[in-house]
């Protein structure tokens, strides 16, 4: 059973129209500008009104940043769907192959690109998108001290967030290298090689807690 298939009808429908309103609108920032695109356009570049618009995003900086729960919950949910004795480094690493298709692919790199750029440049949407980047990186490191430490688990323990923490730094790096290279390796690789320089410094199977 695939991650999206756990996830219930309604609740799928919802993020399909939440895509691609985003879509839509991500195509008329890019063309236009943030600044000068209106809800008004958005929706009617949809085929929706506006009132339909705000039953999925309250506002145009909520649209732009609500990608980010989206990838949020995707992440939590691929973890979850991994088997639960998998060393926690590998369900990190295959968390990512969820980025390679905007990595990847020309078109949703160039879209993502430019999102990126107006979400840097906009202080208010830059502050609300590292709030979302600590909100997937909690998300994780929730499980993955269940994973590690059981269900009583506290938050008294740095392992789980020092382990998510890496994987991200990692992932941060390959694209970068990526980005800097010719491209003619797939970026997956990127991600194998930063990931497997951590783990060869700081193995991650089996670890565990001492209770006293």
């Amino acid at each position: 059973m695939s991650d999206e298939s756990r996830v219930p009808i309604r609740e799928r429908t919802r993020r399909a129209v939440m895509t691609e309103l985003t879509a839509v609108a991500q195509d008329l920032f890019v063309a236009q500008g943030y600044d000068r695109t209106t809800v008004d356009e958005i929706a009617s570049a949809s085929g929706m009104s506006k009132r339909t618009f705000f039953r999925y995003f309250p506002s145009k900086d909520d649209l732009v940043i609500g990608k980010y729960d989206l990838f949020a919950d995707r992440m939590a949910e691929a973890f979850d769907a991994r088997p639960a004795d998998e060393p926690v480094w590998e369900s990190l690493r295959r968390l990512f192959d969820i980025t390679l298709d905007y990595i990847e692919d020309d078109r949703q790199r160039a879209r993502s690109e430019a999102m990126d750029e107006i979400v840097r440049s906009t202080p208010q949407l830059h502050a609300r998108y590292l709030e979302k980047m600590q909100r997937v990186q909690a998300l994780l490191t929730e499980r993955v001290a269940r994973r590690l430490l059981g269900e009583e688990h506290t938050t008294t323990d740095p392992r789980p967030a020092a382990l998510v923490g890496a994987a991200f730094a990692s992932m941060q790096a390959a694209r970068q290298a990526w980005f800097a290279s010719d491209r003619s390796a797939p970026f997956s690789s990127y991600i194998d090689d930063a990931m497997s320089a951590v783990e060869l410094v700081s193995p991650t199977r089996g670890v565990t807690r001492d209770v006293p």
